[in-house]
């Protein structure tokens, strides 16, 4: 069963890939600048194609706003897009920079209930007004997370099956200008 859905992201992706190179630059796989600010505009939800395994990463390519209050990132559980209840859904990971504490905050919403909030960091990465690139790398047993190339922290899964952590939404004092 495996397989045959590896099968089937693969034929995904090469149809996509086919699809997006009809349309000239044959290097771009991204739709034109006036499609990305349609489509990446914040507040931001969209799907995680096959969910998430070891290996996988999430880039997130932004500028900050040039007078933050905070972002937040959640890579959650949506199993059906009619889901009413959005405070049933496990999120597997809820990244919170708060600019004011100079706090980059995680944790997890399991069966309803929050986890307790994980704070420390070396140094806080974010500048108002200034691009960054969040890196999401998913592990077996954690995320490890980068911002501008460097290691911040780790986050341990509290969701243990992977491929259902298959949503992003994006919120906050920020612009989307690539995420892949």
């Amino acid at each position: 069963m495996a397989v045959a859905s590896m099968e089937k992201d693969a034929i995904n992706t090469e149809d996509d890939l086919h699809l997006n190179n009809s349309f000239g630059d044959s290097g771009l796989i991204s739709p034109d600048k006036e499609d990305i600010s349609r489509i990446l505009t914040v507040p931001f939800s969209g799907r995680i194609r096959g969910g998430m395994r070891p290996g996988k990463k999430i880039i997130i390519l932004g500028i900050i706003d040039p007078e933050p209050d905070s972002f937040d990132i959640s890579l959650s559980c949506g199993h059906n897009e009619e889901k009413d209840d959005e405070e049933l859904t496990d999120v597997a990971l809820k990244l919170s920079a708060r600019f004011t504490e100079r706090q980059f905050l995680r944790n997890a919403r399991i069966s309803g209930k929050w986890s307790e909030e994980e704070a420390p960091i070396a140094y806080f990465p974010f500048i108002p007004d200034q691009p960054f690139r969040i890196e999401i790398h998913c592990e077996h047993q954690r995320f490890r997370i980068f911002v501008d190339g460097h290691q911040l922290f780790d986050f341990y899964h509290k969701v243990k099956s992977l491929p259902a952590i298959n949503m992003i939404r994006i919120v906050g004092s920020l612009q989307i200008t690539k995420l892949g």
